[in-house]
């Protein structure tokens, strides 16, 4: 192994971020994102990305890796993460994942699924299917061809119902059947974190307080400068992003300002659900609360 790297996991809004930068300030680390829409040039406000002045003060990796007008998959992010990771160790720092995109941590940990690639005319098909019939049909279709992938994925969550029907598409099996069967190894060992929230109710009074800082601060004009400068479409994994996908249906005129706040907030706190889901999964995190103190004696 050529040395130890660390993750911090945890639902949004728990204070990763937070405790990560005051971890690198006690511990020569650098942190590596482990979510899926910083990784966007662009979406600054809506993916809460660090500022500039936190850069500065740590190196970050695999934040504005690409435009949103283009895809970034999982497979690409485990190899760019166990890059950055080794490029960290051999300067001799600390190597801190951070983030709550938990597909992305299965995959880092347990290797990639035998998955085919993404195929645009299948996408574009599925999501031509969708304007004319509606997700909920398409969701019901998935029951239909692989009902284990279908009582796992929400009808609401669009891009997973899309992945599991492209995927039996292209291969004629169910999602379902081709998970689980890849193994990874990593080449350095890695020690991961749960930042658990004690009170669920706390953690969803302040998904609320941050979307309307968001808004606050300018994430419609962020959204609409960055309709100006690419050619975005709301099929984009970019514009699916929680608030961006809501924001989109706004300036389309589908709904309201309050209707764009009040759907956001929820769809933000389905998604920590979710990653609370994943996290009670992983038998192999250690959990904590947050206390940056305790959590840096495991560094040193």
């Amino acid at each position: 192994m050529a040395g130890k790297a660390y993750a911090l996991l945890g639902p949004t809004v728990s204070g990763k971020s937070s405790m990560a930068l005051e971890l690198a300030a006690r511990v020569p680390a650098e942190i590596v994102s482990m979510d899926s829409a910083q990784v966007y040039r662009g979406l600054d406000i809506g993916t809460a990305k660090p500022s500039a002045a936190e850069r500065a003060a740590v190196p970050h990796h695999l934040i504005d890796v690409i435009d949103p007008d283009r895809s970034y998959s999982t497979g690409r992010w485990r190899a760019d993460a166990i890059a950055a990771v080794m490029d960290i160790l051999g300067r001799g720092k600390t190597p801190l994942i951070v983030g709550g995109t938990m597909l992305y941590y299965r995959a880092l940990v347990g290797g990639l699924d035998a998955l085919p690639q993404a195929d645009p005319e299948v996408r574009a098909a599925i999501n031509a299917e969708a304007r004319s019939r509606g997700w909920p049909a398409l969701h019901a279709q998935l029951e239909r061809v692989d009902p284990q992938s279908a009582r796992r994925i929400p009808p609401g969550d669009t891009q997973r119902i899309q992945r599991a029907l492209e995927v039996w598409r292209l291969t004629g099996k169910p999602l379902s059947s081709l998970q689980g069967l890849a193994r990874g190894t990593l080449p350095f060992s890695l020690k991961a974190f749960a930042l658990m929230p004690a009170d669920r109710e706390e953690l969803n009074r302040r998904i609320a307080e941050r979307f309307d800082a968001m808004l606050a601060g300018g994430l419609l004009d962020e959204v609409r400068a960055l309709r100006k400068r690419y050619r975005l479409t709301p099929g984009m994994p970019s514009m699916r992003a929680v608030g961006y996908r809501q924001v989109w249906q706004h300036l389309e005129r589908e709904i309201s300002e309050a209707e764009l706040r009040s759907q956001a907030v929820a769809a933000t706190r389905q998604l920590a659900k979710r990653q609370l889901t994943w996290l009670r999964s992983f038998p192999e995190l250690e959990r904590i609360e947050g206390n940056a103190e305790r959590l840096a004696h495991s560094f040193l």
